[in-house]
């Protein structure tokens, strides 16, 4: 028995390292910067006005209805907040522009009834 119980063992100790969990590299789907928080993917996507976040769930949008928070945004030396507005199938960052290696980081109230903070780097 004690044989048995050991082989057991070694044989799921050495399938554990192998096992992938992962669910594999982050695209972005909208021209932005992806990140994955959790099962939620995040894309920063810069726009004309301003910029937009996209939330992705395993291939589905997720509507952004009744979350709210803020942008920060890091370039150059500077801080800078702004205010998340909702739109219909995305969060609206109105005014902000992102230059290459800026650095922002979201707050998002009302993601699941959690907040999440997402970081973006822009390359």
């Amino acid at each position: 028995m004690k044989k048995f119980l050991t082989t057991v063992l070694l044989v799921w100790a050495g399938l554990g390292p192998n096992m992938a969990w992962a669910h594999g590299e982050v695209k972005a789907q909208h021209g932005g910067v992806a990140q994955q928080v959790n099962d939620l993917v995040f894309e920063l996507v810069q726009h004309a006005s301003g910029a937009a976040i996209y939330i992705d769930d395993h291939g589905q949008a997720v509507k952004p209805a009744g979350m709210s928070g803020k942008l920060t945004v890091l370039q150059g030396g500077e801080k800078k907040d702004y205010p998340l507005a909702l739109g219909v199938d995305r969060i609206e960052v109105p005014g902000v522009k992102l230059a290459k290696g800026a650095r922002a980081v979201a707050v998002i109230n009302g993601v699941g009834g959690k907040t999440v903070t997402v970081r973006f780097s822009l390359k």
